[in-house]
């Protein structure tokens, strides 16, 4: 099979959640047999070719001539592109997250499939902000030419619906697969006692603020209390950076007991994980989320967020804490309570680490993965052939 995945994103160049699922997934079907072209817009002014452990990557030129309307010319450079790789290795599947399908044409010779990431509807309403009209429109348009969805998580299938109509094609849930070699079992002596490690992007919706209203909750109980926060920074749309933002509206006391280390690769993350007493990941919302199962599989204590996919993904109490991203008083009761229940902590990062095993097992999401791949080109050639009779 050759598959096909339209992103921007990817871990040679950037962090991503969107990236990182397209390496992991890609270099799994790599060593499966298949095919693996990753296709997308790039920022240099000529085609970059690149190839990560045989996942063969095209990086097209950065839009020239339309700068308001640079989608136009970024569609027309994917279809052209398109063409060509089908015309060397015909293609069987081309997968998008939910805001690139428009660029693709109605009809096409492979199987279109959207994978449910989380798109700009779905953020919109966790974000309590209005849908802005055009990113809206794209996004209908793309659901539209869509032949079928994946959904990595049935929060993000529900939600999703409410906005954005399916027409009645394939819709499944498949998890994202997580790497077990990468995110292998920690060695537990290693991990330092009230050390918090976050990572995720340092932004208002992964709720670091009120994480870090937490720690001033906590600190006159715990002064030991370290927090070291992995990520990329957000900005305004000003140009001002969050994380500044956030150094500003804090004490000087408190911040000293908070790490902001910038942005580190997928490949580096383990090792952080491995020195953290708790992994603490309050977000406002998530489609699935891969920070909280990648601790989860190395065997250590995570928090999560009680919204959206939270509770499909750890049950409170028995294998992981969730927690009210929306309340410091909450975040910092789950906190205290890991603090104070070392042992029980143990316990239940062991629950986790089985649950995460099952849910997030590579060969298994992979093989879910190509079954729906294939039960796709299955139905594309049965109506290929009605069409062909009925003429």
């Amino acid at each position: 099979m050759h598959i096909c995945y339209i992103t921007y994103e990817y871990p040679l160049w950037g962090t991503g959640g969107i990236g990182s699922f397209v390496q992991t997934i890609g270099r799994a079907l790599v060593r499966k047999g298949h095919k693996v072209t990753v296709l997308g817009i790039g920022t240099k002014s000529q085609t970059e070719l690149l190839n990560d452990q045989e996942v063969e990557i095209c990086r097209l030129p950065a839009p020239r001539f339309f700068r308001k309307g640079s989608f136009a010319e970024n569609t027309w450079r994917l279809r052209k592109q398109l063409k060509e790789l089908h015309s060397q290795s015909p293609i069987d599947i081309v997968e998008t997250p939910e805001s690139l399908m428009f660029m693709l044409p109605l009809s096409s010779p492979y199987a279109k499939v959207i994978r449910m990431h989380g798109g700009h509807h779905f953020f919109a309403e966790s974000e309590n902000r209005e849908v802005d009209k055009w990113k809206g429109f794209l996004e209908k348009r793309s659901f539209s030419r869509a032949d079928a969805f994946v959904a990595v998580s049935h929060y993000v299938k529900n939600h999703t619906a409410k906005f954005l109509y399916t027409g009645g094609k394939p819709v499944e849930i498949i998890r994202y697969p997580i790497d077990a070699e990468l995110f292998a079992q920690a060695d537990l002596s290693k991990a330092l006692p009230y050390r918090l490690v976050f990572a995720g992007t340092v932004c208002e919706k992964k709720g670091i603020r009120q994480l870090l209203e937490a720690l001033g909750l906590l600190l006159p109980r715990f002064p030991e209390l370290q927090l070291d926060v992995y990520g990329r920074d957000w900005f305004f749309p000003d140009g001002r950076s969050y994380t500044e933002f956030l150094k500003s509206s804090f004490p000087a006391e408190l911040l000293k007991q908070v790490n902001f280390h910038g942005p580190v690769s997928l490949q580096q993350i383990p090792a952080k994980y491995e020195l953290a007493e708790l992994c603490v990941f309050p977000s406002h919302m998530e489609t699935q989320g891969l920070v909280a199962p990648e601790a989860m599989l190395m065997g250590k204590p995570v928090l999560f967020s009680q919204l959206g996919p939270g509770p499909e993904t750890i049950k409170h109490g028995v294998s992981g804490l969730l927690c009210d991203p929306h309340s410091a008083e909450d975040i910092a009761e789950k906190i205290k309570f890991a603090f104070e229940n070392r042992e029980e902590m143990q316990a239940i990062a062991l629950r986790g680490q089985t649950e995460a095993r099952l849910m997030f097992d590579m060969e298994q999401i992979l093989e879910h993965n190509l079954n729906y791949y294939s039960s796709l080109l299955k139905k594309s050639a049965l109506t290929e052939r009605t069409l062909i009779m009925n003429l």
